[in-house]
């Protein structure tokens, strides 16, 4: 689900303005080229993919990087980056041993 979560642009530019500092919903808006419900939508897609939090403050909602749903996402890459490493040693080695 992180995946699908950040394969839409728009919502990778609402995940990368909430990761540079925590934004309410309105602030989003301004400064992203859609509208302020869709902004909301693309948040609640975030959130449900554990990508991002939301905590009250006054009347406003703030978003913010949720660091877990980020350590989540690495550690799911570290696996298959640790594994396209180890082939690429093993043919590099290979490569080495070829007359």
């Amino acid at each position: 689900m992180t995946f699908s979560a950040l394969g839409d642009a728009t919502r990778r530019q609402v995940f990368e303005a909430v990761a540079s500092q925590p934004q309410a919903v309105g602030e989003l808006a301004s400064k992203l080229p859609v509208s302020r419900p869709a902004v909301s939508q693309h948040l609640k897609v975030l959130s449900d993919a554990g990508l991002v939090t939301c905590h009250a403050k006054g009347t406003r909602r703030i978003y913010a990087v949720r660091p877990e749903g980020l350590a989540e996402l690495r550690r799911w890459l570290d696996r298959y980056w640790t594994d396209v490493m180890n082939s690429f040693a093993d043919e590099v080695t290979r490569a080495g041993e070829r007359p």
